[in-house]
């Protein structure tokens, strides 16, 4: 259970990534930060304006949402017809620039994230025995990523804008013949993206009851590694990578050690890359030249 709990919140960071890989072929990096800027904000608006917790989630996410939207404008956007090395390292840019900018503002110490529920354990059974116990904060954490993965799966398969964003996927320059607007569509891949990351960083937030101006490095390296064990570009396969990367670090932790967690999840990494260099779901593409 702490395994799916804790991937779940993987994978809507996996989301971030494989949508917008999937779109523009990049890898933003800077997408932990905007993780941890979504867990500073919710934080601010539960404790300083002092509003309901469901709204400052929702909140946090749009916020999220503006601030990868902006990241995209800035720092990506005037480079999309450089080299895919310059957009690189303008990402690996505005990934250091939004941690020190952080740290800057919030100082180095960790913020306590002060439960929105009160606490309660509940039970699970089967036949008369005890199998485990899932407390509140955890079901709702738990459940929320479920509901937010599923709504991203309705609105990419089902919705005029997903399929515009399928097409610009699969081909950018036909798609802009047959009517969409590429740039539009890519700034709504990042903002649904940024604010799925920034869901992640609140719900890590009341899961751990800790934010730290740091906390989005190694979280957003992870929810890339497991983009990349679930094939990076594959909505179903970032979903799915992030649970595995989940369960596989619990279980390194709770069977080898706590201090080879981080082992752990790497290990996983380089034995999918080994046996399926295209990841779990992903597929090899030709491309004639």
């Amino acid at each position: 259970m702490n395994g799916l709990i804790l991937g779940s919140t993987y994978a809507l960071i996996a989301l971030g990534y494989t949508m917008v890989y999937g779109i523009i072929e990049l890898i933003n990096f800077a997408h932990g930060e905007i993780y941890m800027f979504g867990a500073f904000v919710g934080l601010i608006l539960v404790t300083v304006v002092k509003i309901p917790f469901i709204l400052a989630f929702l909140l946090a996410m749009a916020a999220g949402a503006l601030l990868g939207i902006t990241v995209e404008y800035l720092a990506y956007r005037p480079l999309r017809q450089s080299s895919r090395l310059a957009a690189l390292i303008s990402a690996i840019g505005a990934s250091i620039f939004l941690s020190n900018l952080a740290l800057l503002i919030m100082g180095a110490k960790p913020y306590n994230f002060p439960s929105p529920f009160e606490p309660k354990v509940y039970p699970v059974s089967l036949l008369g025995r005890s199998l485990f116990v899932i407390s509140r904060v955890e079901l709702i954490v738990l459940t929320a990523s479920l509901l937010l993965m599923i709504g991203l799966t309705f609105f990419v398969q089902r919705t005029k804008i997903g399929k515009a964003m399928r097409a610009t996927a699969q081909d950018k320059d036909t798609a802009s013949l047959m009517g969409i607007n590429i740039n539009r569509i890519i700034t709504i891949t990042f903002a649904i993206g940024s604010a799925l990351g920034a869901a992640a960083g609140v719900m890590v937030g009341i899961y751990f009851r800790t934010v730290t101006p740091t906390m989005g490095l190694m979280p957003g390296l992870k929810g890339f590694v497991a983009a990349v064990i679930g094939g990076i570009g594959n909505i179903p396969g970032a979903m799915f990578g992030g649970i595995l990367l989940g369960i596989a670090e619990v279980m390194g932790a709770a069977y080898i050690s706590s201090q080879h967690r981080d082992a752990v999840a790497f290990a996983l990494l380089i034995i999918v890359l080994l046996f399926k260099p295209s990841g779990l779901f992903g597929s090899h593409v030709q491309e004639k030249v």
